[in-house]
């Protein structure tokens, strides 16, 4: 059975950081693109970052996240991480971590295999 498990969200005032981790089992997703996605209240579900199969390689960002947020992968933990500094009101949301339909960043954009279960980030000005 395959599972996805988000951890690391919380409250932080704004200017603040947070570093989530996405933790998968049930079988290996290295030849996967992985992505982070995030919905607030009333919101559609919008990615934030992406990453591809390979440690090091190709990533992506929303916009308005470049520059404070950081996706990295450790395919020996099967393990995605999204680092978020410079915390703002506006990135409160659940956090979502998702395996994409292919080994290339862009396939988060219109492919997720599996989804977590999300966790919670409140910034507070």
């Amino acid at each position: 059975q395959v599972q996805l498990v988000e951890s690391g969200g919380g409250l932080v005032q704004a200017g603040g950081s947070l570093r989530l981790s996405c933790a998968a089992s049930g079988r290996t997703f290295s030849n996967y693109a992985m992505g982070w996605f995030r919905q607030a209240p009333g919101k559609d579900r919008d990615i934030v970052a992406a990453i591809s199969w390979s440690s090091g390689a190709s990533t992506a960002y929303a916009d308005s996240v470049k520059g404070r947020f950081t996706i990295s992968r450790d395919n020996a933990k099967n393990t995605v991480y999204l680092q978020m500094n410079s915390l703002k009101p506006e990135d409160t949301a659940v956090y979502y971590c998702a395996v994409c339909g292919a080994s290339y960043s862009g396939s988060c954009y219109y492919s997720r295999q599996y989804w977590g279960q999300g966790t919670q980030v409140t910034v507070s000005s």
